[in-house]
């Protein structure tokens, strides 16, 4: 398994548009630096009426794929 941590600040606002819109990822830089692509549906648990915040810890397999993303704080 691979673990990255990382901070995440997202307007309640910015979280709307990711609703109306096609997009589906986001960017987020781990604090080693590594930028991960990761989509938006698994950030919905975490949003609340300021939008997304806080640190978070992902978990992938050691072939990258997706296992969990956790808030941390």
């Amino acid at each position: 398994m691979q673990q990255y941590f990382f901070s995440m600040t997202v307007s309640a606002e910015q979280c709307q548009r990711f609703y109306r819109a096609d997009t589906k990822y986001l960017l987020v830089t781990a604090d080693d630096g590594k930028k991960i692509q990761l989509l938006f549906k698994h950030f919905r648990p975490y949003i609340d009426s300021l939008g997304i915040r806080g640190r978070f810890r992902l978990t992938l397999t050691k072939e990258a794929a997706f296992i969990g993303l956790e808030k941390i704080n």
